[in-house]
This record gives structure tokens, C-alpha cells and sequence, in this order.
């Protein structure tokens, strides 16, 4: 077994939760999603991003206008709608769990000592 092929995996678990986070904060262009998610070092590339990007807009949890730019095209800016912030509210919900949980297991507690 291939040590990169589980942290690519793990990536792609989270990734749909990090762009939504990047999303909550305020209105965002792909491009500087891009940005941010590789300076994390998630690796992601434009082939990954824009399919979820799509995905999460035809889920009706992402929504976009557009605004024009001082240097090129009018850009495509991105907001979560209101279910897109349910939805990311129950990531969090589900991330803080699965944090504890796996801290309880790389702590080696008991079954049933949730100290």
C-alpha cells in the first residue's frame, strides 16, 4: 500500500468542508481559492476545483454573480446560499467529532473512557 495514495484520499475527504470554509468567510474567485487551498499544501489543481465547484452550485449549496474586473473578463464570485451554510454548519458539526474521536484512539483510551 501506497503511503500518497491514503493522504490523496484524505484530501479529497476534506476538501469539499476547506472550500466551503474559504467560501463562508465572504464571496470568493476561484482563483484565489486555488491560491489559498495550495499554499495549505491540499494540492489541489483547477481539473479539481471546478467540477466541485459545479457540483456544490447544482446541490444548491453554492451560488455566484458576476463582477467585472479591472484586468480581464468579468470574474465569477462565489457565496455559500443558505443551505450551503446548513450544510457546512453539519461538516463542522461532523469534523469535531471525527477530531475527537480519532484523539481518543491515538490516545489509546478504554472503550467507554471519553476523559
Amino acid at each position: 500500500m501506497k503511503l500518497e495514495n491514503t493522504q490523496v484520499q484524505m484530501r479529497k475527504g476534506i476538501l469539499e468542508f476547506c472550500i466551503l470554509e474559504i467560501i463562508a468567510r465572504g464571496e470568493a474567485y476561484a482563483s484565489d481559492m486555488l491560491e489559498e487551498l495550495t499554499v495549505a499544501r491540499m494540492i489541489v489543481v483547477e481539473g479539481t476545483l471546478y467540477p466541485l465547484l459545479t457540483r456544490l452550485k447544482n446541490a444548491a449549496l453554492l451560488d455566484y454573480t458576476w463582477k467585472e474586473s479591472t484586468s480581464g473578463p468579468p470574474r465569477k464570485y462565489y457565496v455559500l446560499t443558505p443551505a450551503g451554510a446548513q450544510f457546512l454548519q453539519e461538516l463542522r458539526d461532523t469534523w469535531e467529532e471525527m477530531a475527537l474521536s480519532v484523539g481518543i484512539i491515538r490516545q489509546g483510551r478504554p472503550p467507554g473512557d471519553t476523559r
